[in-house]
């Protein structure tokens, strides 16, 4: 009897008896593969995940009670934190790692995301003294990931182990046999289970493997980082439903020519989203970088027109940020609105906003936007001082390097309040910025101990009285 195919989206996972030119759950094209029907999976792997269960309860001292008091897990649950080492990074997983957290880090290949592992492996072992960990590559030879770390300064100590392995059901036998605290699997597009028949990377097998390894890690209390690689629209590669079952979701950000490295929480479910922790590349490895505002302040002897400085929030970290702006005449019946760190969207706004209650006559000119050191921006806080780049440019009169601007625009022209407005200025005053721009709608309480002048405006048509 003739097996029959069906065609699965390698984007979304949706399933077709049929091949599609569009997938017609997500809208991609392109995208349907002919893959097996997987008739007696599901109950193989549920019977594998029982399995692993036992075997993994059988790793911890003592039986395992099906239940426990809240009290208990509040009391146990305060302590678990585990140094990696790197202060960055515990700050962007929230105060450390969590014994049974699965993470999820993301990366353009080549980034650096293997550099970190290993960096962070060392971390761990050198400030835990009961801490193992077992390092699983699906890409890399073992002599490739032990001359990275021998370039790195990472000693094992008996305490690290390599494995080259791509099966997952081999992997867990490894797990079983060492019984390591922190289990690192790189990378998730080239594992594979025996229990489903689909080809490495697809969608089936990346929910198999993503599935069983939560399983692991919170039946058997091992912390397990899965490394993803990012695809060109900027997401993990595999289905987007492997974000939503892990704990944690960091991506590992670069720009081209540049030394430096951002890493963002972008999910967490044990401390603060949309976390920075900031890195430069060397050659002995990554670097934490203790004041990252000086990483996107240009120093110039002269002052330039179109530029002016925002105080950005990147979780919980306050960032000083150069925003750059050019304009010039357009010969076009539709100006060009060009910008790099900013939405495309955001800037138009920008130009409508100044162009009706500013009167800058934007219409008639080009306008490029950039955010100095590659940075991206999203929070509206930035507003004002994108405002104040585009008026220096336009008025061609340079903004003194001491002037740092706080405030959201809104499409009436009023400026509105940031938040957390304290900490932004705290920052700002340790820089040796002296003219604070922020809205009239500040509270008196959070501008006390403030040494610096401010400057209050209540509707952006009074920035240009500010700076004339």
């Amino acid at each position: 009897m003739r097996q029959k195919t069906v065609y699965e989206c390698k984007s979304c996972g949706q399933k077709t008896p049929k091949w599609l030119g569009r997938c017609s759950a997500c809208g991609e094209w392109n995208t349907l593969e002919e893959v097996k029907p997987e008739t007696a999976v599901s109950d193989s792997s549920l019977q594998a995940v029982r399995n692993e269960i036992k075997l993994a309860r059988r790793m911890e001292e003592g039986p395992r009670p099906d239940f426990v008091k809240l009290e208990e897990i509040e009391e146990k649950s305060a302590t678990r934190r585990l140094s990696t080492g790197i202060r960055e990074l515990d700050r962007t997983l929230g105060g450390g790692l969590v014994p049974d957290a699965f993470t999820l880090l993301g990366g353009d290949p080549g980034i650096g995301k293997s550099t970190l592992l290993l960096q962070m492996m060392r971390g761990l072992i050198e400030t835990n003294s009961e801490i193992s960990v077992l390092y699983v590559t699906g890409e890399e030879s073992l002599n490739q990931i032990a001359a990275r770390a021998k370039r790195l300064g990472v000693e094992g100590h008996g305490r690290i182990f390599l494995a080259a392995e791509t099966q997952l059901e081999r992997v867990f036998a490894s797990v079983y046999e060492l019984k390591p605290s922190v289990v690192v699997l790189d990378s998730l597009q080239t594992f594979s289970s025996q229990y489903s028949e689909s080809a490495p990377g697809s969608v089936s097998q990346v929910r198999e493997i993503t599935s069983r390894l939560m399983t692991l890690a919170k039946t058997a209390g091992i912390a397990v980082w899965l490394v993803g690689h990012v695809t060109k629209d900027g997401s993990i590669a595999g289905p987007k439903t492997v974000e939503h079952m892990v704990d944690t979701v960091l991506y590992f950000e670069g720009e081209g020519g540049q030394s430096y490295r951002l890493l963002r929480t972008v999910k967490n479910r044990f401390g603060n989203t949309n976390e920075l922790g900031v890195f430069e590349m060397e050659g002995e490895g990554l670097s934490e970088v203790e004041n990252p505002s000086s990483l996107f302040l240009t120093e110039r002897k002269e002052l330039v027109p179109g530029t002016a400085v925002a105080a950005s929030l990147e979780g919980t970290r306050p960032l000083l940020i150069e925003l750059q702006a050019l304009t010039v005449p357009s010969g076009l019946a539709m100006p060009r609105r060009t910008a790099s760190g900013l939405e495309q969207s955001k800037l138009s706004i920008l130009s409508a906003i100044l162009e009706r209650h500013m009167g800058l006559p934007l219409l008639s000119r080009d306008l490029f936007f950039n955010v100095s050191g590659g940075m991206r921006l999203s929070e509206p806080a930035c507003d004002l001082a994108a405002a104040a780049a585009i008026w220096s440019s336009i008025e061609e009169t340079p903004i003194p390097g001491d002037w740092v601007f706080l405030g959201e625009l809104a499409l009436t022209g009023e400026v509105r309040r940031a938040t957390q407005i304290e900490i932004r200025i705290q920052e700002a005053q340790k820089l040796g910025f002296r003219h604070l721009v922020i809205p009239d709608s500040t509270p008196a309480k959070s501008l006390r101990g403030i040494e610096a002048k401010i400057h209050r405006v209540s509707r952006i048509a009074e920035l240009a009285k500010i700076l004339a």
